[in-house]
């Protein structure tokens, strides 16, 4: 009888058409502009989309003024809901509707002492009045199967719908719309990823294919060009590859001209397991997009990857995942726990990781926002840095040299295992 392990496990990721999507861009579009000219600014902001109208409402604290309508017109015009082409939504017509309100006093209470931390480099004192602006728990996690240390499925469902942007943008596959959808399913022997089962990839489109509107040969040439274009060019830079076994179902429900938000309405912060993990870690249930970097649903989420991230590349475990809890108006974290799944090195324990990541890792909110310059990233690239993370996910962005994904603990992490393990050899 074999003792093989063996099992499936599928992630998704959506394009930036995709209405849930254009709803975190247009929040994380707000923030950027806030942030931009006030660092300080308090910004919980929503977007809700349908057929030819936008609502963005929610709550922003700031001294600056942003045109809210224009940059929710420029984002859903810069994804390609534009012109005759647009689907029934088109970012230079919509409705757009604003109804903003002030932050809580009673939230702001919490962190207002954050107010310093434009002006100077905070003492240890400093950081410690400046509590979380909520409760709640937040995960981290990383996996060596891949070089950026994400789990493979999620890593190619974000790859396959970056590409299927591309080749709509430049001019590749020019009848495909912004709406799309990916699906990767991965078969497992005794933990390790092993083959692709499945690819399942879902793009809007044109009625019509260079005047070919006979919906079986749009099907068929979809289905063509979509493994010619998107699929096979994308597995060129991963080390699994599709092989002779696996499924592809690419529009399987057959026409899809109708999408984006004339086909379904959106929603910041319905797409949190796309946002991180595919759901091979488990998620603390708090959006990203459109909140400032106070929330600590955002920034010690970002904080729980990195601390994963440099635990897996240090050599201490080959899966982590972190978890952080925080109490509204209290900075440091009420718990930390690592989880290895049964994967941690050298006789360590995942208790031994917990304390490790307590020495190591300063977890206080006003800490994680200055180590990472949160408030300031936007002013310092140009304006624009939340929006880029709103799609194809906030976690993994090598591409976006995004600090969060710097492996500068690695050495202080090795440090205090290798001085625990001669601690026990000594004694």
């Amino acid at each position: 009888m074999s003792n093989t392990s063996r099992y499936f496990f599928t992630s998704e990721s959506v394009t930036e058409g995709h209405p849930d999507k254009i709803c975190d861009q247009i929040s994380d579009a707000v923030l950027d502009a806030c942030l931009t000219q006030d660092p300080l600014a308090r910004v919980a902001c929503e977007t809700v989309v349908n057929t030819g109208l936008v609502l963005v409402t929610g709550e922003i604290t700031s001294s600056c003024y942003v045109d809210i309508a224009s940059v929710a017109r420029k984002v859903i015009v810069d994804i390609g809901y534009v012109g005759a082409e647009a689907g029934g939504f088109d970012g230079q017509t919509c409705g757009v509707l604003v109804s903003i309100d002030e932050q809580s006093r009673d939230i702001a209470g919490g962190v207002d002492n954050a107010l310093e931390v434009r002006n100077k480099t905070l003492s240890d004192q400093e950081i410690d009045r400046i509590g979380a602006g909520d409760q709640g728990i937040m995960f981290g996690y990383a996996s060596n199967e891949t070089q950026n240390l994400m789990p493979v499925a999620i890593d190619i469902a974000h790859a396959l719908v970056k590409q299927l942007a591309k080749v709509r943008k430049d001019g590749t596959l020019p009848y495909l719309r912004p709406d799309g959808k990916s699906q990767v399913t991965i078969e497992y022997e005794n933990g390790v990823a092993k083959r692709v089962e499945t690819v399942v990839i879902s793009t809007q489109h044109a009625a019509e294919i260079e005047g070919v509107s006979d919906n079986t040969a749009v099907q068929r040439r979809i289905f063509d060009d979509v493994r010619r274009y998107v699929i096979f060019p994308v597995f060129e830079g991963f080390s699994i590859k599709p092989d002779t076994e696996t499924k592809y179902f690419i529009n399987p429900s057959g026409r899809f001209v109708i999408g984006g938000p004339q086909g379904d309405s959106g929603l910041t912060g319905r797409k949190i397991i796309v946002d991180t993990y595919g759901g091979a870690s488990r998620h603390g249930g708090g959006a990203f997009s459109g909140k400032d970097p106070t929330k600590v649903d955002r920034s010690a989420a970002y904080a729980a990857r990195y601390v994963a991230k440099n635990i897996v590349a240090a050599g201490l475990a080959d899966r982590a995942e972190v978890q952080l809890s925080y109490a509204i108006g209290v900075a440091r974290p009420t718990s930390v726990f690592v989880d290895s799944f049964g994967t941690v090195k050298n006789g360590l324990s995942d208790g031994d990781l917990s304390s490790f990541v307590n020495q190591a890792f300063d977890l206080r909110p006003a800490a994680i926002i200055q180590k990472f310059n949160l408030t300031g990233l936007p002013a310092q690239r140009g304006g624009r840095f939340y929006q880029d993370l709103a799609a194809y996910g906030h976690i993994g962005r090598e591409d976006l040299n995004v600090p969060w994904e710097a492996l500068d603990a690695v050495s202080s992490l090795q440090s205090l295992s290798n001085s625990l393990i001669k601690e026990v050899v000594t004694n």
